[in-house]
């Protein structure tokens, strides 16, 4: 491979095969004697996730490649160096969020050494200490790295993460100190329009809303602080799937007054939506099926995603621009007050009928249950009709007895006609908690029926 492709440098891992029979290519490689730099890497892939592995690959890139005799430059006459460590190719909007990065440091007159590993070659990663300082966009990525790197190269690092526009001023204050310039410049953008319609009257709509946040720890946290300190947003569920940044997580979750959930388990955090009963849904894409599933509007925050979420349009997460699109993402799929009181005057017209879910989820309400029954019902009373008309007298409509309708079923609960009428004025995106609340409500009373009664003792009950 080396003399077919002639690369600036190798890096050799054991697969999952190589593990099992403790095979060693790491250290074959370096005993051949290569003519370019063989990085050994150690992946427990039975034992560890990918940001894991991404971020102990660059780290042995890194500290394999930087060259550790370079000296620094004197700061006086020149412009402050930084590298950007973090950004993938893969990763949610990073190419989108380097070009608001670029915007800042520009206006802050810092000069950007390399970003890596994304566009970084094994050269470029040579002169990785030749910068005054670290950003770690994503520390998923790049935090294991910075930290070797201050130890080496003494690069003390930027670990504000500049999502949302309180976080993007805090990180131009830090970037700003560290590069010994004026912040002036950088925090005078006026760009960003969400702080506007925070202040707005429009933005009562917002207020309160429930929000469920999971993803990496980095975008889960910033989304959080954003919901409760930018939109006015409750909280009522924050988790992530990396272990290795839970302490991160725990802590907003403390400030957010809710239970944190760190688990990789996708079954672990649908039932943890379906319990929280939220009105929007911040994840991966995941979180996107799973918000499908339960009817709940979502928008995704974090990877892993699919590939509409690769936009073609200019859409970053970072930045002043940054919050602007975070602002347009998540307040799009809402139902706001208006809505709301829309499909309260006119739940009875065929548009807005109960069944037909929210409006804005009409590709995704599931089918009601009863109509594919009474199909079948018909279809098979049209064959039997059809099967035996030549044997059986016709008998007059008006002889025929209609049937009487039995009390709604929903599993092992019977509810009345004047309780489901009643559970239909409760807004339909809590209207399946109230359920659930009322049908637990009447296990622990020992009640099969549920009565319009039975509702209201429900309801006083949960209110205490």
């Amino acid at each position: 491979a080396v003399a077919r492709f002639n690369p600036q440098a190798i890096i050799v891992g054991a697969s999952c095969t190589a593990e099992l029979i403790q095979d060693d290519p790491g250290g074959l490689s370096e005993a051949m004697g290569l003519p370019c730099p063989a990085i050994a890497l150690e992946l427990p892939s039975y034992q560890r996730k990918e940001n894991w592995g991404a971020a102990e690959t660059f780290y042995q890139i890194v500290r394999t490649l930087a060259d550790k005799s370079i000296v620094r430059e004197p700061r006086e006459g020149r412009r402050a160096r930084a590298n950007i460590l973090g950004p993938t190719a893969l990763g949610f909007r990073h190419r989108d969020d380097l070009v608001e990065i670029h915007k800042i440091l520009d206006s802050l007159g810092v000069e950007v050494n390399l970003v890596a590993p994304l566009g970084a070659t094994p050269e470029d990663i040579t002169r990785i200490g030749a910068a005054d300082f670290n950003i770690v966009l994503y520390p998923e990525i790049g935090d294991e790295a910075s930290r070797w790197l201050e130890r080496t190269f003494a690069q003390p690092a930027v670990r504000t993460v500049p999502i949302g526009v309180g976080a993007t001023r805090s990180f131009i204050a830090e970037v700003a100190e560290l590069a010994g310039a004026d912040p002036t410049p950088a925090l005078g953008d006026t760009s960003s329009r969400m702080p506007w319609w925070s202040r707005s009257v429009d933005s009562t709509y917002l207020t309160s809303k429930r929000v469920f946040i999971f993803g990496d720890a980095t975008h889960a946290v910033a989304a959080a602080r954003i919901a409760r300190e930018e939109l006015g947003f409750e909280v009522c569920g924050l988790g992530c799937y990396s272990r290795e940044f839970a302490r991160e997580v725990r802590a907003e979750a403390a400030r957010c007054g809710v239970e944190p959930l760190i688990t990789d388990d996708h079954l672990a955090v649908e039932d943890a939506i379906a319990a929280a009963s939220p009105e929007l849904v911040l994840g991966t894409q995941m979180e996107r099926h799973i918000a499908k599933r339960l009817g709940l509007p979502c928008a995704v925050i974090s990877a892993p995603v699919h590939v509409q979420d690769f936009p073609a349009r200019h859409s970053p997460q970072m930045g002043f621009e940054g919050a602007n699109v975070i602002f347009d993402t998540w307040v799009h799929p809402l139902v706001m007050g208006l809505e709301e009181h829309l499909l309260t005057m006119f739940r009875e017209d065929f548009e807005f009928a109960d069944e037909n879910g929210p409006s804005h989820l009409a590709a995704h309400s599931p089918r009601p249950m009863a109509q594919p029954a009474m199909e079948m019902a018909t279809a098979g009373a049209t064959t039997t009709a059809g099967a035996q008309t030549q044997d059986v007298a016709e008998v007059p409509v008006a002889d025929i007895p209609a049937p009487t309708a039995p009390p709604t079923q929903t599993g092992a609960f019977a509810w009345t006609d004047e309780a489901e009428r009643e559970l239909k004025k409760i807004p339909f995106f809590v209207r399946g908690k109230a359920r659930r609340n009322t049908e637990a409500y009447a296990t622990a009373e020992g009640l099969a029926q549920i009565s319009l009664e039975t509702l209201y003792d429900a309801k006083a009950h949960y209110a205490r």
